[in-house]
């Protein structure tokens, strides 16, 4: 009897069964039951819904160069791992009371809690890096405390540049690097280790992290002020109302003379921009071009990335990264 040929999946459904198989792997991450003030909030974070966008990416840039996607699994959960990690310490820092629409750690607990928490879950993720089976582990570990360091590197810069009004672009740009680009950047580095990918694949793969991460931010400080998709799960103007040196604000500083200027400049000396004045501030930015400064901005990075992919082959992975990138540039939250 003929046997049927397996179902061929679009890439939408393939980054759907990626997202499931994860949310499995992490479930099934055993943790004691005691000191159940440790174990819960960790159980609490990893719960917590996602798009999983970092460890989809890792396991399809490893499978589109050949590697089977259950040896690169242990992967692509210490890169999620370390990302909810990253979550819990910046809420912290920033004081945040809710994250995706629950209470963040530090909230429902306390701040030694999370910061504990925290800790753990870095141990976890190199935990999970090292049980990738048949890998050498040595440049791994080398592309991943480079990553963490960049990343340090990033949050420092962003606390710095609250007390800072000379913030430029380009530094901005340095800052979300290590914030947001640097770990997009290791989990394609890592699906290219995994596959025993070569040195000029690896450097594109790379190039290829940095275009997306960087397409990724800026698109999310662009949602930050123009969402309307009650699915963005966070306060429009959130970031105005904080002061924070986001691309939007730091390029219309740029720009912006005369009354617009000192009108933003009110932000940084006032420490944010009440609520009521959001619509106003969105509106001066739009005729100023900063808005769409930023969409075209976000395409160019996406398009960038998406020239990078040449060097996958052609596969179903492939299309299911093309697909996820262009996904990404057109997010509505």
């Amino acid at each position: 009897m003929t046997q049927a040929p397996h179902a061929v999946l679009t890439p939408e459904q393939t980054i759907q069964s990626l997202r499931e198989r994860i949310e499995a792997g992490l479930a099934a991450l055993e943790f004691p039951a005691t000191p159940a003030s440790l174990y819960e909030p960790v159980r609490y974070v990893l719960q917590a819904p996602g798009k999983r966008v970092r460890p989809v990416l890792l396991l399809l840039a490893a499978e589109a160069l050949g590697a089977e996607r259950d040896r690169a699994l242990p992967a692509a959960l210490a890169v999620e791992v370390f990302h909810n990690f990253t979550l819990v310490h910046d809420d912290i820092m920033d004081n945040a009371p809710t994250r995706r629409g629950r209470p963040t750690v530090h909230a429902r607990w306390d701040e030694s809690t999370a910061i504990l928490c925290g800790d753990f879950m870095v141990a976890l993720s190199y935990d999970l890096l090292a049980r990738v089976p048949g890998i050498e582990l040595k440049p791994v570990l080398d592309a991943y405390f480079r990553m963490v360091r960049l990343l340090c590197e990033g949050q420092a810069l962003d606390k710095e540049f609250e007390t800072r009004r000379d913030v430029t672009v380009e530094e901005y740009f340095h800052m979300i690097y290590g914030k947001t680009g640097a770990l997009i950047e290791t989990s394609f580095e890592l699906g290219g280790w995994i596959a025993g990918a070569n040195d000029d694949v690896m450097s594109t793969l790379r190039s290829l992290g940095r275009h997306v991460g960087r397409a990724f931010q800026i698109q999310d400080d662009l949602l930050d002020l123009v969402a309307e998709d009650a699915r963005w799960g966070k306060k429009v103007g959130g970031d105005l109302q904080e002061a924070k040196k986001t691309y939007l604000l730091l390029r219309t500083l740029e720009v912006a003379r005369d009354d617009d200027r000192a009108w933003f400049l009110r932000i940084l000396d006032q420490r944010g921009l009440p609520e009521a004045e959001i619509d106003e501030a969105r509106s001066r930015m739009e005729r100023l071009g900063v808005l769409d400064e930023a969409r075209r901005a976000v395409v160019s990075h996406s398009e960038a990335a998406l020239a990078e992919l040449g060097v996958l082959p052609e596969t179903p992975a492939r299309a299911a990264i093309h697909f996820l990138i262009d996904r990404l540039q057109h997010r509505l939250h």
